[in-house]
């Protein structure tokens, strides 16, 4: 059932893209109006929360936007299978890792959120579902998935596929990863999951002795490893490498870039949404909107314009009925770009900047609340020469903190100067010259989930 579900999304989603923006809107409307129908039916909490909802439903604004807190402490009258408890999960699938990827019930995919923003959330999605999510994307990448350059490769060696992940829990990438493994002998040996927190020494001589034709990994565990390839402590010569979980700036697309010297693929997904945006062949993410509405809006929870950052995204999925996503605040922001994508493609493109917890508010003299955005300081820092990673942390209205890695080669007092005479002019300018800049003795480092934040509030 699921592979005909996946063929059948593949085809859709191919049929939708090419017929243009009308057909995917009439795609989201009998979605989203079969989705509330069943959500009401099917799931108490959504019972109650849409009593006051107009029968018949064709636009999202008319319903109620949720949050992972109220939605996790109604979690067994969220979810539309009774037989699915939280302590359930937790028992039988979150306190085992050896279930990582093992469907629960024999049908559905159980998955946790990596918790930056708080306690993680858990998701759970079905066979059809989950299967459809990859499906799309594959079809949607298609451009760079078929180029010569990455297919002669693959002809030559085989498909040969190392993924760099957090390893340890139930996160959605390492999930994806073991269900395609344990549904496939030929697939565990072809497709290696590598943990993000082991020794970089490690990773590469493993990856060295594996000669993967696909990367796939965090942005920032692939440029680590890029690193290492452009400083000969790493020798492999992938064909692709993708990437997902995390913003790539375009610093580090260029480092891996260079480094690897093949095309890189970039995904914008959730474990409340997989499989939420791809870039296109012009380096562009698109959002699949036939399987998912994309809601940027303001702090007050309106629309943001074409062009404007939001303060956060409602999302729905389209597709998950087991546990339905209905405007759901996700938490990021994104910009949905003035102009349409060169590419041609009728869905629409977006640039994510980061967790809308992320963006920094210090004190100026005068004692308003400046907003730093963390793409805009990020991009101070790590355009510094000399920097490898780093981290920023507003940790007081009137202190920054800096975890510096330089480069290899590089003098450490020298790129801490420069870093921090960038960062306080970049703070002046803004009104916020009294701001403290400090920098910690500690190097910068991954959350337990293996995923790497640059900048934050603590």
């Amino acid at each position: 059932m699921a592979t005909a579900a996946a063929a059948g999304a593949a085809g859709d989603a191919w049929w939708v893209e090419h017929a243009g923006a009308a057909a995917v809107a009439h795609r989201q409307q009998v979605r989203l109006a079969a989705l509330v129908r069943h959500a009401r039916r099917a799931s108490p909490y959504y019972r109650r929360l849409y009593r006051a909802v107009p029968p018949d439903v064709t636009e999202p604004v008319v319903l109620p936007p949720v949050a992972k807190p109220q939605l996790m402490e109604h979690f067994d009258q969220w979810v539309t299978d009774p037989r699915i408890t939280l302590a359930g999960l937790r028992r039988d699938v979150l306190a085992d890792p050896a279930r990582v990827g093992v469907p629960y019930l024999g049908r559905y995919h159980v998955l946790t959120s990596s918790g930056s923003s708080g306690e993680p959330a858990v998701l759970v999605h079905d066979h059809r579902s989950w299967s459809s999510a990859g499906a799309v994307l594959g079809v949607r990448a298609r451009r760079t998935l078929l180029r010569r350059d990455v297919l002669a490769p693959v002809a030559r060696h085989g498909l040969r596929v190392a993924a760099l992940l957090a390893t340890g829990g139930h996160f959605a990438a390492v999930t994806a990863a073991e269900d395609l493994r344990r549904r496939s002998p030929r697939r565990r040996e072809r497709l290696r999951v590598l943990s993000v927190l082991r020794p970089l020494p490690e990773l590469a001589a493993e990856l060295d002795a594996f000669r993967p034709t696909v990367l796939v990994g965090y942005p920032s565990a692939v440029d680590l490893l890029a690193a290492e390839q452009a400083g000969g402590r790493l020798r492999i010569a992938p064909a692709l490498v993708a990437v997902g979980g995390e913003t790539l700036t375009p610093a580090a697309r260029r480092r891996i870039r260079a480094a690897f010297g093949c095309p890189v693929l970039d995904e914008y997904a959730a474990s409340e949404a997989p499989g939420l945006a791809v870039q296109c062949h012009r380096g562009t993410l698109h959002v699949n909107a036939d399987r998912y509405l994309f809601e940027p809006v303001d702090e007050d929870g309106r629309p943001v314009p074409p062009g404007g950052t939001s303060a956060t995204v409602l999302v729905t999925d389209l597709g998950n009925r087991v546990q339905p996503i209905v405007r759901y605040d996700l938490g990021d922001r994104v910009e949905l770009p003035a102009d349409p994508c060169p590419c041609g493609s009728p869905l629409p493109a977006v640039r994510v900047e980061g967790r809308a917890g992320d963006v920094l508010r210090f004190a100026s003299a005068d004692g308003r609340a400046v907003p730093v955005l963390p793409l805009a300081l990020g991009t101070v820092v790590e355009e510094t020469p000399g920097v490898r990673r780093f981290q920023a942390v507003r940790t007081a209205p009137d202190t920054l903190v800096l975890r510096l890695e330089p480069e290899s080669g590089a003098d450490p007092g020298r790129v801490r100067a420069a870093v921090d005479a960038r960062v306080r002019a970049f703070l002046a300018d803004r009104g916020l010259g009294a701001v403290r800049v400090r920098h910690a003795p500690d190097p910068p480092r991954p959350e337990p989930s293996g995923k790497f934040r640059q900048v934050w509030s603590a």
